[in-house]
């Protein structure tokens, strides 16, 4: 879907990543050939899917008293700055209630909050392991990451012996455990780009513009990291993590895990 000329979306999550309850403005409303909606906003809440993270669920509802109108989002993406928030509008109560939204309309937005604690868990999981790594001797160059419910995983760029892969899973498991048993706090916001630069051991990656102001993730003490997910507010907040599996293939090394509470 190309994305609707105008105005951008505001990302509100960037400023506030814990909000689950905003206001916003309806800016137009678009639906594809088969029948798919879409709602886009002056300003969301919602994480579109991206980064390895899956997109927020929830709802869009007028706002006022007796408003009627819920849009009940399934799917968030982005293009070009634009977040379109996919779904369907909630069956009308036949109460004679307005039942779809109108441009220019104030809505507000609700996030379901259990999806997203469990997205941000495992999107912190993911940070986590990238800077236990190292202390478990392992010397890998980043790669990517899938953060989903359904097989999270990262992977690296450097491979382990076959003879000591078992070993490098468990000492990996207990480095991160160790450090999710302390707890820290955990640091996300926009910076200018020299400071973002120290933040993160003292360079960025090169596809990040010299003259951009980067969004951060810091866990505690550890170098930072350009991010545009949703987190926890504390190391301690991740859960158990188990490294449930660790491979070789091609020169990458993946290491699956998962999260328990």
């Amino acid at each position: 879907m190309a994305a609707a000329a105008g105005p951008t979306t505001r990302l509100a999550y960037f400023d506030d990543m814990w909000a689950v309850h905003s206001q916003a403005a309806v800016l137009s409303l678009h639906q594809e050939e088969g029948g798919r909606r879409a709602v886009v906003l002056d300003a969301t809440i919602f994480h579109p899917q991206g980064g390895g993270q899956p997109a927020d669920t929830g709802v869009i509802s007028a706002a006022g008293a007796g408003a009627g109108a819920r849009f009940l989002v399934e799917d968030v993406r982005m293009k070009d700055g634009v977040v379109f928030h996919y779904g369907r509008f909630e069956d009308a109560a036949g109460d004679g209630c307005r039942t779809e939204l109108i441009e220019g309309q104030n809505v507000t937005l609700e996030i379901d909050v259990e999806r997203r604690n469990l997205n941000s868990r495992l999107h912190s999981a993911g940070h986590l392991l990238d800077f236990c790594v190292s202390n478990a001797g392992l010397h890998f160059e980043p790669g990517k990451g899938y953060h989903f419910p359904d097989g999270p995983f990262v992977e690296y760029k450097g491979v382990v012996p076959p003879d000591q892969l078992q070993v490098k899973k468990q000492e990996l498991e207990k480095v991160a455990n160790e450090l999710i048993s302390k707890g820290e706090k955990v640091l996300v916001s926009v910076f200018p780009y020299e400071e973002a630069a120290k933040l993160c051991g003292g360079a960025l990656p090169s596809y990040i513009p010299e003259d951009s102001t980067p969004r951060i993730v810091k866990f505690g003490d550890h170098p930072g990291c350009p991010c545009g997910g949703t987190h926890v507010a504390d190391i301690a907040d991740i859960g158990n993590l188990k490294v449930t599996n660790m491979r070789v293939k091609k020169g990458i090394t993946k290491v699956s895990y998962s999260i328990s509470l």
